[in-house]
């Protein structure tokens, strides 16, 4: 099991959208169009990328064990979906990158 600083590490490496950033891209139409519908209506990622703001917005001492578990799925779900590559052509507006910008990652940044 990683240890917090190196979920830490990883988590500031990989999550590269400020929590402004992800709240206006939640809001997108191809933000709600990518992933699995959960049973809920709304998608895993999605309900992940609003985690993520509440998360990025607390400082490393007020972290709960639920947000540290929550920030290595993070991390995991962002290392696996970017060793995927993507697609050849039109990564800016392909579901690859709209899945990974849900989990506050932009690989084109």
């Amino acid at each position: 099991m990683k240890s917090h600083d190196d979920i830490w590490e990883e988590w500031r490496d990989l999550v590269n959208m400020t929590p402004s950033e992800l709240r206006t891209w939640l809001e997108t139409e191809d933000s709600k169009s990518v992933g699995d519908a959960a049973g809920e209506g709304e998608s895993t990622g999605h309900k992940s990328g609003r985690r993520i703001i509440e998360i990025k917005d607390r400082k490393k001492s007020e972290l709960t064990d639920d947000d540290w578990s929550h920030m290595a799925k993070v991390v995991g779900y962002i290392k696996r979906h970017t060793a995927q590559g993507g697609p050849e052509t039109d990564k800016k507006d392909s579901p690859w990158r709209h899945s990974l910008m849900n989990w506050g990652h932009d690989p084109l940044k």
